[in-house]
């Protein structure tokens, strides 16, 4: 009656120390985020900052995440039951879920870089805006930019007719460093580069036909190449200002019109004009950093239920009543509520 008794509380004693383990680990975990959420909040007080719709693949991936916290649920409580299979069946497929999880979250950062939000960018297109320095003509007809849109003769140009100017504009992507052996397409496309048309002739570009461009005007022309490239307008988001994202500034939102940001009734002053020129895009920046961190937490926890995985099939995981997969468990659901909490989050403040 002694060992046994000494044998249970020594397993209380181990689930009770687990525990305190994966407990301290939940509240280091909730400090972390805790003080992202606040700085996110505290950076768009005095801020320039964008809103838009999450991607499609985010969605997704918290389906997966919340069916296999039931999964994992329902198979420790039948292994407990005394349905061993439950446990491999259990584990496994939480493991299988997890990686869907983290298949759909990437998948989910390639829409939001599809999308023009990149980790690292600003709000505004200023270096190589199109009409500061360079513009362009195609067909002998001039396009114009509103917004991300192109236009030629007051109509929207097709996508792909948008695709067919951003391979013409690759070609000058490394024109600060070497101008192309040969030019595809120029006189269908033609560069007008301070409202003097740009001629090429031997390998080298002219103004007026006479001044031939030099290192500056070659940095101007791989700054506005890079944004035609990759279907830019006047924002490094791509889509409609007040339809597929949005600008605020001090919880007031930015309206658009004739390429000129709006405050209100009044366009914006010139210090919160110079200002947004310089203006990084930190709410896509926190979007990643916050996202990105919870996946880490849970590639890590994978790991784990791998181990719990392979250990299923050996029968080990039964001993001490499934006290390993039962504390990871514990774990698991905790990353399940905090990516509900951090959704909810960036869905009602971003």
């Amino acid at each position: 009656m002694k060992k046994e008794y000494d044998d249970e509380l020594t397993t209380e004693q181990r689930e009770k120390m687990r525990k305190n383990l994966v407990y301290v680990g939940i509240f280091s975990v909730v400090m972390i985020f805790a003080g992202l959420t606040s700085g996110y909040i505290v950076s768009m007080g005095d801020s320039f900052w964008v809103k838009y719709n999450f991607p499609p693949a985010f969605w997704i991936s918290t389906v997966i995440l919340a069916t296999s916290s039931i999964v994992l649920t329902v198979g420790i409580k039948l292994a407990q039951k005394g349905n061993a299979n439950a446990a491999k069946i259990g584990v496994t497929a939480t493991f299988i879920l997890g990686v869907a999880f983290a298949w759909f979250q990437y998948q989910g950062y390639g829409q939001l870089v599809d999308n023009g939000a990149h980790f690292t960018s600003r709000i505004l297109v200023t270096d190589g805006r199109y009409g500061d320095y360079y513009q362009l003509k195609v067909d002998g007809k001039y396009m114009d930019i509103n917004c991300n849109d192109y236009f030629i003769a007051g109509k929207k140009i097709s996508d792909a007719e948008k695709s067919g100017i951003a391979a013409f504009a690759k070609q000058f992507e490394n024109a600060n460093q070497k101008i192309p052996s040969s030019i595809k397409n120029y006189g269908k496309y033609t560069l007008i580069y301070k409202n003097e048309e740009v001629t090429y002739k031997n390998g080298k570009l002219y103004a007026s036909d006479s001044v031939e461009l030099l290192f500056t005007d070659l940095h101007r022309l791989t700054e506005f190449s890079w944004h035609l490239r990759d279907g830019r307008g006047d924002f490094f988001l791509k889509g409609k200002i007040g339809k597929d994202f949005h600008v605020f500034y001090k919880g007031v939102e930015l309206s658009y019109k004739d390429r000129t940001l709006y405050r209100g009734v009044n366009p914006l002053s010139a210090p919160l004009q110079i200002k947004l020129n310089d203006a990084p895009d930190q709410a896509t920046s926190y979007l990643y950093i916050i996202t990105i961190l919870h996946l880490l937490h849970v590639i890590f926890t994978l790991i784990y239920m791998l181990r719990m995985s392979i250990r299923s099939f050996t029968g080990r995981l039964a001993e001490h009543n499934y006290l390993s997969i039962r504390t990871g468990a514990i774990f698991w659901h905790f990353l399940g509520l905090l990516w509900g909490y951090l959704l909810l989050f960036l869905l009602f403040i971003h």
